[in-house]
Parts: C-alpha cells; sequence; structure tokens
C-alpha cells in the first residue's frame, strides 16, 4: 500500500496535503514505509484525525448507518409449582 493510498482511505487529500505541509508529509510518508499501517495509524492517530479536518477529501459521502431497534424479548413468567 502506498502512503497516497492511506490518505485517500482515511479521507485525506494527499495534494492538498502535501502542498501545505511538505516537511510533515515527507517524514510521515518515510515512517510509513518502515511500518504496517495498522501501526503508522496506531502511532499517528490524533495527528491523522487533525489532518483530515484541515485536508478534507472532496467528494466523499459519508454514509450513515443506523442501528435496527433491539427487538423485544418475550416475557416468561415463573413457573409454579404444583400442590396437591
Amino acid at each position: 500500500m502506498l502512503f497516497d493510498e492511506y490518505l485517500t482511505g482515511k479521507k485525506i487529500d494527499p495534494e492538498k496535503y502535501k502542498k501545505a505541509e511538505p516537511t510533515q508529509y515527507a517524514e510521515f510518508r518515510q515512517l510509513f514505509d518502515q511500518l504496517h499501517p495498522d501501526s503508522f495509524t496506531q502511532q499517528k492517530l490524533f495527528l491523522i484525525n487533525k489532518i483530515r479536518r484541515a485536508h478534507k477529501l472532496e467528494g466523499v459521502t459519508e454514509v450513515k448507518t443506523t442501528t435496527p431497534s433491539k427487538a423485544m424479548r418475550p416475557k416468561i413468567k415463573p413457573l409454579k409449582p404444583k400442590t396437591s
């Protein structure tokens, strides 16, 4: 996976980011090449969120999913012991 593909997957515009912050882009790209993408994400999670807000990828629509409501559980009445 390339760094630009990674940024696109994180909804960050790589071109805007590269032009706005070239030194940080180069530093992160070098680190990304040495690490697994998941490890990179864990290390830079808060910075990635700030970068995403500053250099949002245009044309990406976010799909909101709704969780289905919880199904009603049947009420079970406790059994009374038989008395003769």
